[in-house]
C-alpha cells in the first residue's frame, strides 16, 4: 500500500540521517572532556590526566572505544527514546527538551500561523490585482526580508522596542520574580516576553508565504473552471474565496507542514538575540561549548520532526485534493 511505503521510507530516512549525524558529531574537532578536565584540574589542584580520567568516569563515556561499539550503544538508546546526554549540564537531552521545547513551540507556532495567514491573504490579493500598487510593494518587501538575516531583524526590534523605548523586556521567557503557573500575571508576563521574538519571526516570513501564494494563485487563475465560473456570472469575491483561494492553498500544505516540523529545531538566531530559552538557544549553547551530546540530540529531534511532518502532509494531501488520488 502507498502509506506503508511512505512510512518505511520515512523510517529509513530518519535512520540514515541520524546515523550520519552520529558519525559527523563523533568526528567533530574539539574535546569537551578536556575542557571539563581543565576546570576540574584548576578547582581541585590535580593533574590534567587525573582530571580527564575523572571526567570520563563521571559521564560514563569513553571516546577511545571503537566507533562501531559506540554507534550500536547509541542506537539502542535512541530506539528507547533516549536522545543522548548533555556533557555540560550532565543531564539527559530529554530533560533539556522537556524544558525548552514548550517555549519554542509556543513562540514559533504563533509566529508561523500569523505569517502564513497574512502571507496567504496578501499573496491572493496581489495575484488577482497584479497591476495595483500592492504587488510591487509586497514583492520588494519579500526580497528585502529574504536578503535580511533573521538576527538583524531581531536586533533592530531589540534595540528599538526593548533598549530604547523599553516597551518590552530584552531577554528571558517571563519575569523571574513571578512564580510559574496558570495565573494571569504569569500568563501576561509570558506574552509580554514573547512579543518581540514572535514579531521578528513573523516579519521575516510574511513575504515568502505571500510570493508562494501569489505563484500558486496565478496558476489557478489560468484554469478553465475559473473562466467558466466567471461566465456563469458568479461574484468576483466568491470566485476569489471558493475557487481560487481553496485550490491555490493546497500546494502550500507541504510547505506549511515542513515549517511546523522545522519549528522543533527552534530559531537559533532569534532565540539567541532575545536570550529566549528555547531549542534554538540551547543549540547555540551546545555549539559554543562543544556539547556534542546535546547537539546530536537536538539535530535528531529536528530530523524526526521534519520527516514526520512531511509524511503527514504526504498522507493528508490526497484527502484534501481528490485529483491526487485519481492520479495514484
Amino acid at each position: 500500500m502507498r502509506w506503508v511505503r511512505r512510512v518505511l521510507l520515512a523510517a529509513l530516512t530518519i535512520w540514515l540521517v541520524a546515523s550520519i549525524t552520529f558519525v559527523v558529531v563523533e568526528q567533530a574537532p574539539g574535546d569537551i572532556f578536556y575542557l571539563m578536565a581543565q576546570e576540574i584540574a584548576q578547582a581541585r589542584g590535580v593533574s590534567i590526566e587525573v582530571a580527564y580520567a575523572q571526567v570520563r568516569s563521571m559521564v560514563g563515556y569513553d571516546p577511545t572505544r571503537p566507533l562501531l561499539d559506540r554507534y550500536l550503544e547509541w542506537l539502542r538508546e535512541l530506539l528507547r527514546g533516549n536522545l543522548g546526554f548533555s556533557y555540560f549540564y550532565r543531564i539527559s537531552v530529554n530533560q533539556i527538551l522537556f524544558q525548552a521545547l514548550p517555549w519554542t513551540v509556543f513562540v514559533l507556532s504563533i509566529a508561523l500561523l500569523l505569517s502564513f495567514g497574512i502571507g496567504v491573504l496578501l499573496g491572493l490579493v496581489i495575484a488577482v490585482r497584479r497591476r495595483s500598487w500592492l504587488d510591487p510593494m509586497v514583492t520588494s518587501y519579500a526580497s528585502l526580508t529574504d536578503a535580511t538575516p533573521d538576527y538583524l531583524t531581531a536586533l533592530l526590534l531589540l534595540i528599538l522596542f526593548a533598549l530604547n523605548l523599553k516597551w518590552f523586556p530584552s531577554k528571558g521567557a517571563y519575569d523571574s520574580n513571578l512564580s510559574p503557573g496558570f495565573n494571569l500575571p504569569f500568563i501576561l508576563s509570558v506574552l509580554h516576553h514573547a512579543t518581540l521574538p514572535i514579531l521578528a519571526y513573523t516579519l521575516e516570513n510574511i513575504g515568502a508565504w505571500a510570493l508562494a501564494m501569489k505563484g500558486s494563485a496565478i496558476s489557478v487563475l489560468g484554469e478553465d473552471f475559473i473562466a467558466f465560473a466567471r461566465a456563469r456570472g458568479l461574484r468576483e469575491r466568491r470566485i476569489l474565496t471558493h475557487y481560487v483561494g481553496r485550490n491555490a492553498i493546497l500546494p502550500m500544505v507541504t510547505g506549511l507542514a515542513l515549517a511546523f516540523g522545522g519549528m522543533f529545531g527552534g530559531s537559533v538566531l532569534i532565540e539567541t538575540v532575545f536570550h529566549y530559552p528555547g531549542i534554538g538557544w540551547f543549540f547555540k549553547f551546545a555549539l559554543d561549548h562543544r556539547d556534542y551530546g546535546m547537539m546530536r540530540g537536538l539535530l535528531i529531534l529536528t530530523t524526526v520532526a521534519i520527516v514526520l511532518a512531511n509524511l503527514i502532509a504526504d498522507l493528508v494531501y490526497p484527502l484534501l485534493d481528490p485529483r491526487i488520488r485519481m492520479e495514484d
